[in-house]
């Protein structure tokens, strides 16, 4: 059984994504052990509680520097006994720390088709804002493992998306959620869980 804790700052749409892949099938031998989010209000602790699933925040303004609030993130992590962490639009950059621990343990998804519209500033809808302002005709989705640069990780799985004539920030965001990242990130999560992926 593999053991994840996901990771996330907002909505967690990506969160459900997994919850919904477990619960049909998609996702074999799976089980989300946490949900850590670094914002005490965000919706994605609610989908946990809602699925019977233990959540915690571990919240920047509760400690007093940088330092704290990061022991505290490794903590909560560390106490899941994870076998995978999960970076499901989780906005804080890991410390090194955290890295070189779960090395070759954690992945992130991310809005676009890496090395396009990656790095640092590039999260949410800024990320669709600089696609469109690009004109780019193709944007996507890509889960990778997670190292010490900003979405420079190897590269595990990409899926196209089309932009389309009058896309707003918004539409796009959300074409690329349904057709992409719904899709590859269960998906990843499940060849970890079948023993066909592994950061070599």
């Amino acid at each position: 059984m593999l053991r994840i804790a996901v990771l996330v700052s907002g909505g967690g749409t990506n969160l459900q994504a997994i919850i919904d892949s477990i619960a049909d099938g998609r996702i074999k031998d799976t089980q989300i052990v946490k949900v850590i989010s670094n914002k005490a209000d965000a919706y994605a602790l609610k989908r946990a509680e809602e699925n019977g699933i233990a959540s915690e925040a571990v919240v920047r303004k509760d400690f007093l520097d940088k330092e704290a609030f990061h022991e505290a993130l490794i903590r909560a992590v560390d106490e899941a006994q994870p076998d995978l962490v999960v970076l499901a639009g989780f906005l804080v950059v890991l410390p090194l720390k955290m890295i070189e621990k779960y090395r070759g343990r954690i992945i992130n998804i991310h809005p676009s088709l890496i090395p396009s519209f990656c790095g640092n500033g590039f999260y949410g809808l800024k990320v669709h804002e600089a696609a469109l302002a690009r004109g780019v005709k193709v944007t996507g989705a890509t889960v990778h493992f997670v190292d010490e640069g900003t979405d420079t990780g190897p590269i595990i799985a990409q899926k196209a998306v089309e932009v389309q004539e009058g896309d707003t920030a918004e539409i796009l965001q959300k074409r690329v959620m349904e057709q992409a990242e719904w899709i590859i990130l269960p998906g990843v999560i499940n060849d970890i869980a079948c023993g066909k992926i592994q950061l070599k």
